[in-house]
């Protein structure tokens, strides 16, 4: 038997990403985004969504460009913190001693820490409800030198962060493989 919820977000799990902008002034700033992810994969693009009450909102509109950086489980403190914290009143980056970097493609930085960075130019804005949805064309992909090429999955070695949301509001690791290598789907 089911049991009717209403109108509520049931999606489990959410990936996160650090998304990375300059402010007006040039100032980096950086912000946990729960809602986004694959929206097209010719051009390669994601979708984060973001309220206009944001400092991020502003850096996006004006800059048109932003950063997706991929947190791994050893930067949870990092990701709980950007999540909570605005950029109009704190340094993110001095408070957490992560390292902005200029992106080599599009006017944001990308976060050196970590393993992934996604350098996306801004191709589509929609006014949504209470978020406003920011479509970025990946124009670079960045990978540290340390992700091993022997084969081991990507997502094993970055130990990626996912979001629980609803009532959790909590942030978990990925499990382990369900379906092996060469298995069948």
């Amino acid at each position: 038997m089911k049991k009717d919820m209403g109108a509520k977000l049931m999606v489990y799990p959410i990936p996160i990403y650090l998304i990375a902008t300059y402010n007006a002034d040039g100032k980096a700033n950086v912000m946990t985004v729960g809602w986004g992810g694959v929206c097209c994969s010719n051009p390669p693009c994601i979708s984060i969504s973001v309220r206009k009450a944001t400092h991020t909102y502003h850096a996006l509109i004006e800059r048109e460009a932003f950063t997706a950086n991929l947190p791994s489980e050893d930067f949870g403190n990092e990701v709980s913190y950007f999540g909570k914290v605005s950029g109009r009143n704190e340094n993110k980056f001095e408070q957490t001693g992560l390292t902005p970097v200029k992106s080599t493609f599009v006017d944001a930085p990308y976060i050196e820490e970590m393993l992934i960075n996604l350098e996306c130019k801004i191709i589509q804005i929609h006014e949504i409800g209470s978020h406003t949805q920011f479509i970025g064309q990946i124009v670079n992909a960045k990978i540290n030198s340390d992700l091993k090429e022997d084969g081991t999955p990507i997502i094993e070695q970055l130990k990626p962060i996912v979001y629980g949301v609803g009532n959790d509001h909590r942030y978990y690791r990925i499990g382990e493989v369900i379906i092996p290598k060469g298995q069948k789907n």
